[in-house]
């Protein structure tokens, strides 16, 4: 058997193509929309959020959004936790990002405008960001120290 037709042959080729059509997409300008869901909730506020776990969703993140519905966001997943840091090229909304511990407890909340380079980083290191429209946490009364619940931070308390 030719090993491109073999099991790890054809995980390695769709993993190839999904790679080249996030690049192509990224470089056309596409929002990506389709990654998986999870829900989470902020005291009584449920949070509908997708969720960007590979360094390709990471990177593309919400660009090219034009709109988001206010109960949706979302939340990047790193393997380790880290400091992480985010920028707004290519993202045309307004947003805030929530860098949250594994425990699903918010760092620290930074407003950041869209289309700029400047960095936004954790406080300390988390392994989870997520982002929403911006001032939704400031509107429903949300700083640092609230807790998120969900999947990723169940069993983390």
């Amino acid at each position: 058997m030719h090993p491109f037709f073999s099991p790890l042959g054809r995980v390695l080729a769709a993993s190839l193509l999904l790679v080249g059509a996030h690049r192509l997409a990224q470089a056309q300008g596409v929002p990506q929309t389709d990654l998986p869901r999870v829900a989470l909730t902020v005291g009584m506020y449920r949070i509908d959020a997708q969720v960007a776990a590979t360094p390709q969703s990471r990177e593309t993140g919400l660009m090219y959004r034009r709109e988001m519905p206010q109960q949706e966001g979302m939340l990047f997943a790193f393997s380790v936790p880290a400091q992480q840091c985010f920028w707004m090229k290519n993202t045309l909304l307004p947003l805030t990002a929530a860098f949250v511990a594994d425990d699903g407890t918010i760092v620290n909340l930074v407003d950041m405008q869209p289309q700029t380079t400047e960095s936004h980083c954790s406080a300390k290191p988390v392994r989870y960001v997520l982002e929403m429209n911006q001032g939704w946490f400031a509107h429903k009364g949300f700083k640092a120290g609230t807790r998120l619940g969900g999947p990723p931070f169940e069993g983390q308390r």
